[in-house]
């Protein structure tokens, strides 16, 4: 009987135990992810076979392990007097600091303009000027004016952001029932009330989705402006690299821009997905 009882007393916790492990494996391991990691695998063993056996000339593709004893270098050694973090934290102080201007005043206005004609009329024009022009067509007045240093930089990432995040905003406002705004304002709210706990929650996807899009095209232009004009970051490490034909150390900026990009990505998704659950279950 004590036999019985012990083991009945201690199998419950156990199956519980099993279940929480076998339901934390197969969260992880989703079929997405299994599809994903193949590929990866799929393109690192191409990557290898054709270098090893010199399909290509290492000048133009390096192989891995020439590429990993280039990342370990630079990472013990740094890059032209300055350390892997230091171009890495020069790029990301560019990014931050034009992404956060560009969500204070890009979605404000945008909100305003889609509720408001005049002010969407006073601001579209300037936007749907500059939005298709390449960054660089106007990157070199940039210069002129504010020197080769962050603040020119700043500036163009700022106006490559400030265009996605104010027409995703501009659409969220458009895309509202209005009888969800008159219901509100039938209900006693103010109209400070009504933009803040009606329109702006309402505006959450698409602002989202214009982020996601902001940060992509901030990111490519960041690159871009630290290779034509700048003395770090990873996008002037690859430019520097390139000048002396290291295809390794290219690589090596290469990977850990696309690493950086993947991983902002995945934490804007992780927010939406987390902290905002009723996107995409709102009727």
């Amino acid at each position: 009987m004590k036999d019985k009882e012990s083991t009945n007393k201690f199998s419950p916790p156990n199956k519980k135990l099993n279940g929480k492990k076998s339901f934390s494996l197969q969260g992880i391991l989703t079929r997405e992810r299994i599809i994903s990691l193949t590929t990866v695998a799929i393109v690192f063993t191409a990557w290898t076979m054709v270098t090893e056996k010199e399909l290509v000339s290492p000048l133009f593709l390096p192989s891995p392990m020439r590429v990993w004893a280039a990342f370990v270098d630079i990472w013990q050694n740094g890059y032209k007097g300055n350390s892997l973090i230091f171009h890495i934290g020069e790029s990301m102080y560019r990014l931050v600091f034009a992404l956060v201007l560009a969500i204070v005043t890009a979605i404000p206005l945008g909100m305003l303009s889609g509720f408001s004609k005049p002010i969407r009329a006073a601001l579209d024009p300037i936007v749907e000027f500059y939005r298709p022009l390449p960054p660089l067509a106007y990157y070199t007045l940039l210069v002129i004016w504010l020197g080769i240093e962050n603040p020119s930089k700043i500036a163009l990432l700022y106006l490559g952001a400030f265009a996605p995040l104010y027409i995703a905003a501009v659409s969220g406002v458009q895309r509202i029932p209005r009888d969800r705004v008159n219901a509100s304002l039938s209900l006693g709210a103010s109209s400070w009330q009504v933009f803040t706990f009606v329109i702006f929650p309402s505006c959450l996807p698409d602002l989202f989705t214009g982020l996601r899009t902001a940060i992509g095209f901030t990111y490519t232009t960041l690159v871009a402006a630290e290779m034509v004009a700048a003395v770090s970051g990873i996008g002037w490490m690859v430019l520097d690299a390139s000048k002396f034909l290291r295809s390794d150390q290219i690589f090596v900026g290469i990977i850990i821009m696309g690493i950086i990009a993947i991983a902002i990505d995945a934490c804007i998704r992780w927010v939406e997905k987390t902290q905002l659950p009723w996107i995409g279950h709102d009727s």
